[in-house]
Protein backbone atom coordinates (compact mmCIF):
# COMPACT_ATOMS: atom_id res chain seq x y z
CA UNK A 1 0.00 0.00 0.00
CA UNK A 2 1.61 3.44 -1.18
CA UNK A 3 2.35 5.59 1.31
CA UNK A 4 0.04 8.50 3.06
CA UNK A 5 2.89 10.67 4.27
CA UNK A 6 1.49 14.63 3.85
CA UNK A 7 4.20 17.69 4.41
CA UNK A 8 4.22 19.46 7.72
CA UNK A 9 5.20 23.13 8.77
CA UNK A 10 4.90 26.57 7.90
CA UNK A 11 7.39 26.13 4.49
CA UNK A 12 4.90 24.08 2.63
CA UNK A 13 2.29 26.96 3.26
CA UNK A 14 4.23 29.63 1.56
CA UNK A 15 4.04 28.06 -2.19
CA UNK A 16 3.01 25.71 -4.78
CA UNK A 17 5.60 22.74 -5.40
CA UNK A 18 4.04 22.44 -8.98
CA UNK A 19 2.52 19.57 -10.47
CA UNK A 20 2.48 15.86 -8.57
CA UNK A 21 5.15 13.79 -9.87
CA UNK A 22 3.31 10.15 -10.71
CA UNK A 23 4.52 6.98 -8.29
CA UNK A 24 7.08 4.34 -9.69
CA UNK A 25 4.57 2.08 -9.20
CA UNK A 26 2.87 1.63 -12.93
CA UNK A 27 4.46 4.35 -14.37
CA UNK A 28 8.24 2.57 -14.94
CA UNK A 29 8.22 -0.67 -14.13
CA UNK A 30 10.99 -2.66 -15.22
CA UNK A 31 13.04 0.59 -16.25
CA UNK A 32 16.92 0.47 -16.55
CA UNK A 33 18.74 3.30 -15.22
CA UNK A 34 22.23 4.40 -15.03
CA UNK A 35 22.00 5.90 -11.12
CA UNK A 36 18.83 5.80 -8.67
CA UNK A 37 18.89 7.87 -5.95
CA UNK A 38 16.64 7.02 -3.22
CA UNK A 39 15.20 9.95 -1.71
CA UNK A 40 14.14 13.52 -2.56
CA UNK A 41 15.39 15.90 -0.20
CA UNK A 42 18.42 17.98 -1.13
CA UNK A 43 20.95 15.08 -0.74
CA UNK A 44 19.05 13.67 -3.28
CA UNK A 45 18.59 16.43 -5.99
CA UNK A 46 22.12 18.37 -5.30
CA UNK A 47 23.54 14.31 -6.29
CA UNK A 48 21.12 14.50 -9.33
CA UNK A 49 22.29 17.77 -10.64
CA UNK A 50 25.72 16.92 -10.24
CA UNK A 51 25.56 14.05 -11.86
CA UNK A 52 23.32 15.33 -14.69
CA UNK A 53 25.71 18.25 -15.27
CA UNK A 54 29.01 16.50 -15.48
CA UNK A 55 27.39 13.73 -17.75
CA UNK A 56 24.17 14.99 -19.60
CA UNK A 57 23.40 11.53 -20.98
CA UNK A 58 23.54 9.28 -17.69
CA UNK A 59 19.45 8.14 -17.00
CA UNK A 60 19.15 8.99 -13.78
CA UNK A 61 16.02 9.03 -11.50
CA UNK A 62 14.70 9.99 -8.47
CA UNK A 63 12.50 7.79 -5.93
CA UNK A 64 10.66 9.83 -3.02
CA UNK A 65 8.57 8.30 -0.37
CA UNK A 66 6.52 11.06 0.28
CA UNK A 67 6.97 14.20 -1.58
CA UNK A 68 10.12 16.36 -2.41
CA UNK A 69 11.07 18.19 0.41
CA UNK A 70 9.17 16.12 2.48
CA UNK A 71 11.83 15.20 5.08
CA UNK A 72 14.48 17.36 7.13
CA UNK A 73 15.45 19.13 3.49
CA UNK A 74 11.71 20.77 3.84
CA UNK A 75 11.27 21.23 7.80
CA UNK A 76 14.47 22.58 9.04
CA UNK A 77 15.10 26.81 10.41
CA UNK A 78 16.17 27.72 6.86
CA UNK A 79 20.43 28.50 7.85
CA UNK A 80 22.32 27.81 4.61
CA UNK A 81 25.83 27.78 6.25
CA UNK A 82 29.24 27.43 4.38
CA UNK A 83 30.21 24.60 7.41
CA UNK A 84 30.74 21.31 6.45
CA UNK A 85 32.11 20.45 9.86
CA UNK A 86 28.77 21.69 11.64
CA UNK A 87 31.12 24.58 12.95
CA UNK A 88 34.72 25.41 12.97
CA UNK A 89 35.01 24.13 16.86
CA UNK A 90 33.83 20.59 16.27
CA UNK A 91 36.03 20.72 12.67
CA UNK A 92 38.87 21.48 15.03
CA UNK A 93 38.06 18.40 17.18
CA UNK A 94 37.77 15.67 14.51
CA UNK A 95 39.80 17.13 11.31
CA UNK A 96 42.47 19.58 12.53
CA UNK A 97 44.74 18.78 9.80
CA UNK A 98 42.02 19.23 7.56
CA UNK A 99 40.08 22.19 8.87
CA UNK A 100 41.64 25.02 6.80
CA UNK A 101 41.03 23.17 3.22
CA UNK A 102 37.42 22.04 4.49
CA UNK A 103 36.74 25.56 5.72
CA UNK A 104 37.66 26.99 2.19
CA UNK A 105 35.77 24.47 0.52
CA UNK A 106 32.89 24.79 3.17
CA UNK A 107 32.93 29.09 1.66
CA UNK A 108 33.41 27.92 -2.19
CA UNK A 109 30.29 25.85 -1.78
CA UNK A 110 28.18 28.31 -0.10
CA UNK A 111 29.08 30.71 -2.58
CA UNK A 112 28.24 28.99 -5.68
CA UNK A 113 25.05 27.53 -4.35
CA UNK A 114 24.14 31.03 -4.09
CA UNK A 115 24.91 31.84 -7.73
CA UNK A 116 23.34 28.32 -8.42
CA UNK A 117 19.97 29.50 -7.02
CA UNK A 118 20.21 33.22 -8.67
CA UNK A 119 21.54 31.83 -12.56
CA UNK A 120 18.57 28.88 -12.12
CA UNK A 121 15.60 31.76 -11.14
CA UNK A 122 14.68 29.76 -8.05
CA UNK A 123 12.62 31.60 -5.74
CA UNK A 124 13.92 30.36 -2.89
CA UNK A 125 13.52 33.79 -0.36
CA UNK A 126 17.54 33.96 -0.51
CA UNK A 127 18.66 36.59 1.86
CA UNK A 128 22.97 36.94 2.04
CA UNK A 129 22.17 38.20 5.58
CA UNK A 130 25.14 36.48 7.94
CA UNK A 131 24.50 35.12 10.92
CA UNK A 132 25.01 36.04 15.18
CA UNK A 133 26.08 33.87 17.91
CA UNK A 134 24.46 35.29 20.71
CA UNK A 135 25.69 34.87 24.71
CA UNK A 136 23.00 35.11 26.96
CA UNK A 137 25.01 33.92 30.17
CA UNK A 138 28.24 35.32 31.15
CA UNK A 139 30.17 32.25 30.69
CA UNK A 140 29.10 32.52 27.46
CA UNK A 141 30.13 35.78 26.47
CA UNK A 142 33.47 34.73 27.80
CA UNK A 143 33.69 31.92 25.13
CA UNK A 144 32.52 34.28 22.28
CA UNK A 145 35.70 36.47 23.32
CA UNK A 146 37.83 33.84 23.62
CA UNK A 147 36.75 32.31 20.21
CA UNK A 148 37.58 35.57 18.00
CA UNK A 149 41.00 35.12 17.34
CA UNK A 150 40.16 31.24 16.79
CA UNK A 151 37.68 31.77 14.14
CA UNK A 152 40.47 34.75 12.23
CA UNK A 153 42.89 32.61 11.77
CA UNK A 154 41.13 30.58 9.93
CA UNK A 155 39.49 33.12 7.89
CA UNK A 156 36.21 34.37 9.51
CA UNK A 157 34.74 37.25 8.45
CA UNK A 158 33.54 37.70 12.46
CA UNK A 159 33.53 40.58 14.78
CA UNK A 160 32.84 40.90 18.83
CA UNK A 161 29.46 42.82 19.34
CA UNK A 162 29.49 43.51 23.36
CA UNK A 163 26.52 43.81 25.37
CA UNK A 164 25.47 47.48 24.09
CA UNK A 165 26.26 46.44 20.48
CA UNK A 166 24.18 43.80 20.77
CA UNK A 167 21.28 44.53 22.22
CA UNK A 168 21.19 47.77 20.17
CA UNK A 169 21.64 45.56 16.99
CA UNK A 170 18.81 42.90 17.97
CA UNK A 171 16.51 43.79 21.24
CA UNK A 172 16.75 41.44 24.47
CA UNK A 173 17.14 41.95 27.95
CA UNK A 174 18.92 38.27 28.15
CA UNK A 175 21.29 39.09 25.33
CA UNK A 176 25.00 39.35 26.79
CA UNK A 177 27.59 39.37 23.60
CA UNK A 178 27.71 38.02 20.51
CA UNK A 179 29.89 37.16 17.35
CA UNK A 180 28.70 38.52 13.81
CA UNK A 181 29.55 36.57 10.56
CA UNK A 182 29.65 37.69 7.51
CA UNK A 183 27.37 36.51 4.67
CA UNK A 184 30.31 34.36 3.46
CA UNK A 185 29.18 31.93 6.29
CA UNK A 186 25.59 31.97 6.11
CA UNK A 187 22.23 32.92 3.99
CA UNK A 188 18.81 32.58 4.59
CA UNK A 189 16.75 30.52 2.28
CA UNK A 190 12.64 28.78 2.28
CA UNK A 191 13.97 25.55 2.47
CA UNK A 192 10.87 23.94 1.37
CA UNK A 193 10.67 25.95 -2.21
CA UNK A 194 15.03 25.82 -2.14
CA UNK A 195 13.94 22.19 -2.88
CA UNK A 196 11.24 22.69 -5.50
CA UNK A 197 12.92 24.59 -7.06
CA UNK A 198 16.21 22.02 -7.20
CA UNK A 199 13.80 19.36 -8.58
CA UNK A 200 12.48 21.37 -11.61
CA UNK A 201 16.27 22.29 -12.36
CA UNK A 202 16.96 18.58 -12.06
CA UNK A 203 13.99 18.12 -14.20
CA UNK A 204 15.27 20.36 -17.01
CA UNK A 205 18.06 18.66 -16.86
CA UNK A 206 16.64 15.40 -17.67
CA UNK A 207 16.33 13.60 -14.33
CA UNK A 208 12.90 11.93 -13.45
CA UNK A 209 11.19 12.60 -10.31
CA UNK A 210 8.99 9.78 -8.99
CA UNK A 211 7.00 11.11 -5.25
CA UNK A 212 5.28 8.67 -3.18
CA UNK A 213 7.69 5.50 -4.30
CA UNK A 214 8.84 4.29 -0.99
CA UNK A 215 11.76 1.96 -1.81
CA UNK A 216 11.58 -0.81 0.18
CA UNK A 217 15.22 -3.01 -0.28
CA UNK A 218 17.38 -3.49 -2.66
CA UNK A 219 18.74 -6.57 -4.57
CA UNK A 220 22.51 -6.79 -5.48
CA UNK A 221 22.47 -8.45 -8.89
CA UNK A 222 25.06 -8.99 -11.47
CA UNK A 223 26.45 -5.76 -12.73
CA UNK A 224 24.41 -3.57 -10.56
CA UNK A 225 21.10 -3.43 -8.05
CA UNK A 226 17.33 -4.32 -8.19
CA UNK A 227 15.26 -1.34 -6.57
CA UNK A 228 12.05 -2.50 -4.98
CA UNK A 229 9.38 0.10 -4.47
CA UNK A 230 6.21 -0.50 -2.69
CA UNK A 231 3.81 -1.90 -4.54
CA UNK A 232 5.02 -3.34 -7.85
CA UNK A 233 7.63 -1.38 -9.41
CA UNK A 234 10.98 -2.19 -9.51
CA UNK A 235 14.20 -0.36 -11.18
CA UNK A 236 17.15 -1.70 -12.44
CA UNK A 237 19.91 0.42 -11.70
CA UNK A 238 24.02 0.24 -12.32
CA UNK A 239 24.26 2.16 -9.36
CA UNK A 240 22.29 3.55 -6.20
CA UNK A 241 22.27 6.47 -4.28
CA UNK A 242 21.07 6.25 -0.62
CA UNK A 243 19.93 9.93 0.27
CA UNK A 244 17.08 9.03 2.98
CA UNK A 245 19.07 11.05 5.72
CA UNK A 246 17.05 10.42 9.35
CA UNK A 247 14.84 8.06 7.27
CA UNK A 248 17.75 5.72 6.76
CA UNK A 249 16.52 3.12 9.19
CA UNK A 250 15.18 0.59 6.08
CA UNK A 251 18.56 0.06 4.96
CA UNK A 252 19.88 -1.55 8.08
CA UNK A 253 23.48 -1.55 7.56
CA UNK A 254 23.78 2.36 8.13
CA UNK A 255 22.33 2.12 11.24
CA UNK A 256 25.65 2.15 13.21
CA UNK A 257 26.26 5.87 11.44
CA UNK A 258 23.42 7.59 12.85
CA UNK A 259 20.71 8.35 15.37
CA UNK A 260 17.24 9.79 14.48
CA UNK A 261 16.63 12.95 16.80
CA UNK A 262 13.81 15.33 16.32
CA UNK A 263 14.00 18.86 16.49
CA UNK A 264 11.00 21.17 17.12
CA UNK A 265 10.57 24.98 15.62
CA UNK A 266 7.45 27.12 16.28
CA UNK A 267 6.73 30.43 14.00
CA UNK A 268 4.61 33.33 14.96
CA UNK A 269 2.12 35.51 13.41
CA UNK A 270 3.84 38.41 11.09
CA UNK A 271 4.97 40.95 13.06
CA UNK A 272 3.45 44.53 12.90
CA UNK A 273 5.40 46.92 12.18
CA UNK A 274 5.50 48.41 15.90
CA UNK A 275 6.49 45.20 17.06
CA UNK A 276 9.66 45.27 13.92
CA UNK A 277 10.56 48.48 15.65
CA UNK A 278 10.26 46.87 18.72
CA UNK A 279 13.19 44.33 18.20
CA UNK A 280 15.17 45.95 15.89
CA UNK A 281 17.04 42.97 13.61
CA UNK A 282 17.50 45.44 10.73
CA UNK A 283 20.12 43.59 9.30
CA UNK A 284 17.87 40.04 9.38
CA UNK A 285 20.97 37.83 10.33
CA UNK A 286 20.00 34.58 11.11
CA UNK A 287 20.44 34.04 15.11
CA UNK A 288 21.35 31.59 17.48
CA UNK A 289 22.58 31.03 21.48
CA UNK A 290 25.71 29.45 22.41
CA UNK A 291 24.83 27.47 25.14
CA UNK A 292 25.01 23.02 23.97
CA UNK A 293 21.31 23.25 24.04
CA UNK A 294 20.42 26.43 21.94
CA UNK A 295 18.32 28.03 20.22
CA UNK A 296 17.84 29.12 16.48
CA UNK A 297 15.75 32.25 15.28
CA UNK A 298 15.20 34.04 12.22
CA UNK A 299 12.69 36.39 10.17
CA UNK A 300 10.88 35.13 7.51
CA UNK A 301 10.63 36.63 4.39
CA UNK A 302 6.94 37.92 5.95
CA UNK A 303 8.12 39.40 9.04
CA UNK A 304 7.57 36.16 11.27
CA UNK A 305 9.90 34.81 13.45
CA UNK A 306 11.07 31.38 13.23
CA UNK A 307 12.02 29.68 16.59
CA UNK A 308 13.44 26.32 17.39
CA UNK A 309 15.98 24.11 18.62
CA UNK A 310 16.93 23.39 22.28
CA UNK A 311 15.50 20.18 22.46
CA UNK A 312 16.67 16.87 21.28
CA UNK A 313 14.47 14.10 21.16
CA UNK A 314 15.46 10.04 20.61
CA UNK A 315 12.65 7.66 20.31
CA UNK A 316 13.60 4.36 21.11
CA UNK A 317 13.99 1.75 18.21
CA UNK A 318 15.26 4.70 15.84
CA UNK A 319 11.06 5.44 15.01
CA UNK A 320 10.48 8.02 12.79
CA UNK A 321 6.58 8.01 12.27
CA UNK A 322 4.37 11.18 11.94
CA UNK A 323 2.98 10.88 15.24
CA UNK A 324 6.28 12.34 16.47
CA UNK A 325 5.94 15.81 14.60
CA UNK A 326 3.83 17.05 17.24
CA UNK A 327 5.19 17.50 20.75
CA UNK A 328 3.50 19.71 22.67
CA UNK A 329 5.50 19.76 26.07
CA UNK A 330 8.31 21.01 23.42
CA UNK A 331 6.26 23.44 22.26
CA UNK A 332 5.71 25.02 25.74
CA UNK A 333 9.12 25.13 26.37
CA UNK A 334 10.18 26.90 22.99
CA UNK A 335 7.22 29.24 23.54
CA UNK A 336 8.46 29.86 26.89
CA UNK A 337 11.69 30.55 25.95
CA UNK A 338 10.70 33.19 23.10
CA UNK A 339 8.90 34.94 25.27
CA UNK A 340 11.87 35.58 28.27
CA UNK A 341 13.88 36.55 25.18
CA UNK A 342 11.50 39.48 23.51
CA UNK A 343 8.99 40.26 26.31
CA UNK A 344 8.12 43.22 24.15
CA UNK A 345 6.22 41.55 21.76
CA UNK A 346 3.99 40.03 24.41
CA UNK A 347 1.34 37.66 23.66
CA UNK A 348 2.28 37.07 19.87
CA UNK A 349 0.91 34.02 18.90
CA UNK A 350 2.30 30.63 17.23
CA UNK A 351 0.23 29.18 14.44
CA UNK A 352 2.59 26.78 13.15
CA UNK A 353 4.67 24.30 15.21
CA UNK A 354 6.06 20.79 13.47
CA UNK A 355 8.82 18.64 14.23
CA UNK A 356 10.75 16.57 12.75
CA UNK A 357 13.90 14.25 12.23
CA UNK A 358 17.35 14.77 11.53
CA UNK A 359 20.55 12.89 11.31
CA UNK A 360 22.65 13.09 14.18
CA UNK A 361 26.18 11.40 13.84
CA UNK A 362 28.61 10.76 16.12
CA UNK A 363 30.98 13.59 14.71
CA UNK A 364 28.30 16.01 13.82
CA UNK A 365 28.51 16.20 10.23
CA UNK A 366 28.09 13.93 7.05
CA UNK A 367 29.80 10.83 6.10
CA UNK A 368 30.02 9.71 2.61
CA UNK A 369 30.57 5.55 1.53
CA UNK A 370 29.75 2.92 -0.04
CA UNK A 371 27.90 -0.54 0.40
CA UNK A 372 27.17 -3.62 -1.00
CA UNK A 373 30.63 -3.79 -3.25
CA UNK A 374 30.39 -0.60 -4.27
CA UNK A 375 27.35 -0.31 -5.80
CA UNK A 376 25.82 1.85 -3.22
CA UNK A 377 27.37 5.01 -2.50
CA UNK A 378 25.21 6.78 0.87
CA UNK A 379 25.44 10.50 2.39
CA UNK A 380 23.96 11.41 5.44
CA UNK A 381 24.55 12.39 9.23
CA UNK A 382 24.26 16.12 8.62
CA UNK A 383 23.00 16.62 12.19
CA UNK A 384 20.82 19.70 11.27
CA UNK A 385 23.50 21.24 9.42
CA UNK A 386 22.62 19.86 5.87
CA UNK A 387 21.26 22.92 4.04
CA UNK A 388 24.76 23.74 2.12
CA UNK A 389 26.42 20.67 3.26
CA UNK A 390 24.31 18.43 1.14
CA UNK A 391 25.27 20.55 -1.74
CA UNK A 392 28.93 19.65 -1.12
CA UNK A 393 28.42 15.81 0.10
CA UNK A 394 26.44 15.72 -3.31
CA UNK A 395 29.42 16.87 -5.43
CA UNK A 396 31.80 14.10 -3.07
CA UNK A 397 29.01 11.05 -4.29
CA UNK A 398 29.25 12.04 -8.26
CA UNK A 399 33.08 11.99 -8.05
CA UNK A 400 32.61 8.40 -6.26
CA UNK A 401 30.35 7.38 -9.31
CA UNK A 402 31.94 9.77 -12.10
CA UNK A 403 35.50 10.75 -10.33
CA UNK A 404 36.96 8.18 -8.64
CA UNK A 405 40.80 10.76 -9.30
CA UNK A 406 39.27 13.96 -7.75
CA UNK A 407 41.71 15.28 -5.02
CA UNK A 408 38.63 15.75 -2.45
CA UNK A 409 38.29 12.18 -2.17
CA UNK A 410 41.78 11.74 -0.63
CA UNK A 411 40.66 14.01 2.82
CA UNK A 412 40.42 11.71 5.27
CA UNK A 413 36.91 13.87 6.16
CA UNK A 414 35.56 11.98 2.90
CA UNK A 415 37.67 8.59 3.60
CA UNK A 416 36.78 8.34 7.55
CA UNK A 417 33.34 7.37 9.44
CA UNK A 418 32.15 8.28 12.50
CA UNK A 419 32.33 6.33 15.70
CA UNK A 420 29.69 3.73 15.41
CA UNK A 421 27.09 4.02 17.70
CA UNK A 422 25.23 1.04 19.64
CA UNK A 423 22.42 -0.90 18.93
CA UNK A 424 19.44 -1.06 20.98
CA UNK A 425 19.11 -1.65 24.00
CA UNK A 426 21.81 0.16 24.43
CA UNK A 427 21.51 3.04 22.08
CA UNK A 428 18.33 4.46 24.08
CA UNK A 429 19.94 4.86 27.77
CA UNK A 430 23.44 5.88 25.51
CA UNK A 431 21.70 8.85 24.09
CA UNK A 432 19.49 9.90 27.51
CA UNK A 433 22.91 9.79 29.30
CA UNK A 434 24.79 12.39 26.85
CA UNK A 435 21.43 14.28 26.91
CA UNK A 436 21.68 14.87 31.11
CA UNK A 437 25.32 15.31 30.72
CA UNK A 438 24.61 18.11 27.77
CA UNK A 439 21.93 19.52 29.88
CA UNK A 440 24.73 19.52 33.26
CA UNK A 441 27.26 21.25 31.41
CA UNK A 442 24.90 24.24 30.80
CA UNK A 443 23.87 24.15 34.18
CA UNK A 444 27.45 24.16 35.07
CA UNK A 445 28.42 27.59 33.37
CA UNK A 446 29.88 25.15 30.03
CA UNK A 447 32.40 22.72 32.52
CA UNK A 448 31.81 19.80 30.91
CA UNK A 449 32.04 16.55 32.81
CA UNK A 450 34.53 13.41 32.83
CA UNK A 451 31.65 11.75 30.69
CA UNK A 452 31.76 14.21 28.21
CA UNK A 453 35.25 15.16 28.09
CA UNK A 454 36.05 11.28 27.51
CA UNK A 455 33.87 11.08 24.56
CA UNK A 456 34.98 14.12 23.30
CA UNK A 457 38.75 13.02 23.56
CA UNK A 458 37.63 9.54 21.29
CA UNK A 459 36.13 11.47 19.11
CA UNK A 460 31.91 10.95 19.89
CA UNK A 461 29.29 13.87 21.19
CA UNK A 462 25.99 15.02 21.25
CA UNK A 463 24.32 18.19 21.40
CA UNK A 464 20.61 19.79 20.74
Amino acid sequence: MATTLEPVGYWFTTGSPGPARPPAAGATGEGAVDVAIVGGGFTGLWTAIALADSDPGLRVVILEQAVVGFGASGRNGGFCAASLTHGLANGLLHFPDEIDVLEAEGRRNLAELVAFVRREGIDAELEETGSIDVATEPWQAEDLEAWLPVARSHGADVELLDRTAIRSTVRSPRFLAALRFGAAHNVMVNPAKLAWGLAAAAERRGVRIHERSRVTRLERRAGGVRVHVEGAARIDAGRVVVATSAYSGWLRRLSPLFVPVYDYALVSEPLTAEQRAAIGWAGREGMSDSGFQFHYFRLTADDRILWGGYDAVYHPGNRVVPAHDERQATFERLEGHFRETFPQLGPIGFPFRWGGAIDTSTRFCVTVGETMGGRVVYALGYTGLGVGASRWAGGIVRDLLLRPDSDLLRLRFVRSSPFPIPPEPLRTPTVELMRREIARADANEGRRSLFLRTLDAIGIGFDS
